[in-house]
């Protein structure tokens, strides 16, 4: 992997902990940098970053600060995505309450515009990014 990818990749990793940037400008830089997809193990404190070719690139990033519940809460992820679209919590509160939620981690597609949230037990819902359906 190129270092002016990895340097990109541990920028958005970096401005999404720090909330210097949003989720649409991250995707934004993301795509621009042939990303095609990331995953965000919540538990591990890891966003894994996916090109179309098969290569990879791990990264660590900040810790979720709560407790993930044992159960699954699909409303109360959608709504703390909804929250987090509305710029009326940052990305550490939207980690936080998705964990309360049971969230464990998500997938985002670059390509498929939207993010696949997953509990303990797989169970899953898909939140689409603003203006899909």
């Amino acid at each position: 992997m190129k270092n002016q990818l990895i340097e990109t990749l541990e920028q958005c990793a970096r401005a999404s902990d720090d909330g210097s940037l949003r989720f649409p400008e991250i995707v934004a830089r993301l795509t621009e940098a042939g990303v095609d997809q990331y995953h965000a193990d919540l538990v591990r404190a890891e966003k894994t970053y996916y090109l179309p070719d098969g290569t990879s690139h791990v990264l660590s990033c900040a810790p979720v600060n709560a407790a993930f519940a044992e159960a699954f809460d699909p409303d109360g992820v959608s709504a703390a995505v909804r929250a987090s679209q509305a710029q009326q919590i940052d990305y550490a509160e939207f980690c936080e309450r998705a964990a309360v939620a049971g969230c464990t981690g998500y997938f985002v597609s670059m390509a498929g515009r939207r993010a696949l949230y997953l509990g303990r037990t797989a169970e899953a819902c898909v939140e689409y990014f603003p203006g899909q359906a």
